[in-house]
C-alpha cells in the first residue's frame, strides 16, 4: 500500500513548509512541494490533512514498558502499559528500562516485552541492567546484552546518588561504561550508560569524577531525572559542558516540586549558552514516581505518563519557543543520542513515524512505521488485550 499525505505543514523538525510526503510500506520515499504524479494503477491511499501541521513521531527514550514501581511491596508494582497509551501521546518508538526492581523483572521480560511492541507496530528498544550492581543481564555481561540482543542498545536505569541503589563505586562504575562504549563499537548501537540520578546530596559527582578520570567519550554517560530537583540541574547543566546528553524527565501535575518541569529544564539550559542539541525529554511512563521522607520511608507516588510528552511540546510553544526547536528534544535530539539512524527526522529514506497536530499542537493522528494507530485522536489500532 501507497500513502499519500497532501497538503501539510511539514516539520522535519526543521521547518520544511507547505508540501505533501509519499509513503512505501515503512518509509518516505518523497517528500517536496510538488505533487507527485503517480500512476492510475497504483493503490494509493490518499489523506488530505488540510493544511495541518505533520512532525516526526516522539521516541520516548525512558520508559518503564513492564511496569515499574514495587517499593511498598508487590501490589505497589506499577502494570505494564497498554500499547494505545504511547500511540494516543504521539509515541512512536519507546525505550524501554527497569528501575528499582531489577529482580522480579529482569532483561528477559524487558527484551520479550520490546519484541512485543514491535509486532503491535511501534518501533521498541530497551537497555539491559537496571538500578543495581552487578547488573541483571541475560547473556552473563552487559557487552555481550548489547552485541547479541537486538533490541538492547545500551545500561540503564543504574542507580547513583539514591538510596534505592547499590551505592556503586567509581571503579564499578567505569567498568560498566567500558562495557557499553565498546558493545556500542562492535555494533553500531548507543552504547550508553543511562544513570538514574536520585536525590542524594552527592548528584552527579561520580559523572563527574568518571569523565576526568577515563578516556571514555563523555557521550557514553547519559543522566536521567536531572530535573528533579533544582540543585541537580544545575550540576548538569555543567555537566553538558562536558560533551554529555542530559535526560529531563516530563514529570505529570503533581509530582514536579521541588524540582522543575521539562520545559523550564529547556529553557534554562538554552539561557546558560548549552548546546541545545545535547538536551531530551522522556516521560519515565509507566514507572513509579515516589517521594522519600530522609529516612526512606514512601510519602506520596504516582505513575509517569507518555502523554506528558505532548502537553511538554505544547508548553514550549506557549513559553515562546519555535515549534521546530521545540520538537527537536522529542524528536531529532533523541534519535542523534541512541544512533537510531532511520528515526526522529522526515527525510526520504526515514521510517514513516509521522504525527498531524491540531491548532492546539494536540496529537490527531498518528502513523508508526506506516500504518495509522490514531485518527482523529481515537486509537484505531490497539494492543492485544486491549482488544478484549
Amino acid at each position: 500500500m501507497l500513502t499519500l499525505l497532501k497538503n501539510a505543514n511539514i516539520y522535519a523538525p526543521n521547518h520544511v513548509g507547505q508540501g505533501h510526503i509519499l509513503i512505501a510500506g515503512e518509509k518516505i520515499v518523497y517528500m517536496g512541494a510538488d505533487l507527485p504524479e503517480l500512476a492510475s494503477p497504483l493503490d494509493v491511499a490518499i489523506h488530505d490533512v488540510g493544511g495541518a501541521t505533520i512532525t516526526p513521531g516522539i521516541i520516548d527514550g525512558h520508559a518503564h514498558i513492564t511496569g515499574g514501581g514495587g517499593e511498598t511491596g508487590p501490589s505497589s508494582r506499577v502494570p505494564p502499559m497498554f500499547f494505545s497509551s504511547f500511540t494516543r501521546a504521539g509515541v512512536t518508538s519507546v525505550v524501554g528500562v527497569l528501575g528499582t526492581d531489577d529482580l522480579t523483572r529482569n532483561t528477559q521480560t524487558l527484551v520479550t516485552q520490546a519484541y512485543g511492541l514491535r509486532e503491535e507496530g511501534l518501533s521498541a528498544w530497551c537497555h539491559t541492567g537496571g538500578y543495581h550492581v552487578p547488573l541483571t543481564t541475560l547473556t552473563g555481561s552487559a557487552r555481550g546484552d548489547i552485541v547479541f540482543l537486538d533490541p538492547v542498545i545500551g545500561v540503564g536505569e543504574l542507580a547513583i546518588s539514591d538510596h534505592r541503589s547499590s551505592q556503586p563505586t567509581l571503579d564499578e562504575f567505569l567498568r560498566i561504561a567500558s562495557e557499553a562504549h565498546v558493545a556500542g563499537l562492535m555494533t553500531g548501537k548507543a552504547g550508553i550508560v543511562h544513570c538514574h540520578m536520585g536525590d542524594g546530596d552527592r548528584g552527579l559527582a561520580m559523572v563527574e569524577q568518571a569523565i576526568k578520570t577515563c578516556e571514555i567519550p563523555a557521550r557514553v554517560f547519559n543522566p536521567t531525572h536531572v530535573n528533579r530537583n533544582k540543585p541537580l540541574f544545575e550540576q548538569a547543566i555543567m555537566l553538558a559542558r562536558h560533551g554529555c546528553y542530559i535526560d529531563a524527565t516530563a514529570f505529570p501535575d503533581g509530582h514536579v516540586d521541588p524540582g522543575i518541569s521539562a520545559a523550564d529544564a529547556y529553557l534554562q539550559f538554552k539561557a546558560a549558552g548549552c548546546r541545545t542539541d545535547r538536551f531530551t525529554i522522556s516521560s519515565d511512563g509507566g514507572g513509579c514516581l515516589p517521594a522519600f521522607d530522609k529516612e526512606g520511608n514512601l510519602t506520596r507516588f504516582g505513575v509517569g505518563l507518555s502523554q506528558t510528552l505532548p502537553d511538554t511540546l505544547a508548553e514550549l510553544v506557549r513559553a515562546g519557543v519555535e515549534l521546530s526547536e521545540a520538537l527537536a528534544p522529542l524528536t531529532s535530539n533523541v534519535a542523534d543520542l541512541l544512533k537510531l539512524r532511520h528515526k526522529g527526522r522526515l527525510a526520504v529514506g526515514m521510517d514513516a513515524d509521522i504525527l498531524v497536530l491540531g491548532n492546539d499542537l494536540s496529537v490527531r493522528d498518528v502513523m508508526a512505521r506506516g500504518q495509522w494507530h490514531v485518527r482523529d485522536q481515537n486509537p484505531v489500532r490497539l494492543g492485544t488485550y486491549e482488544e478484549l
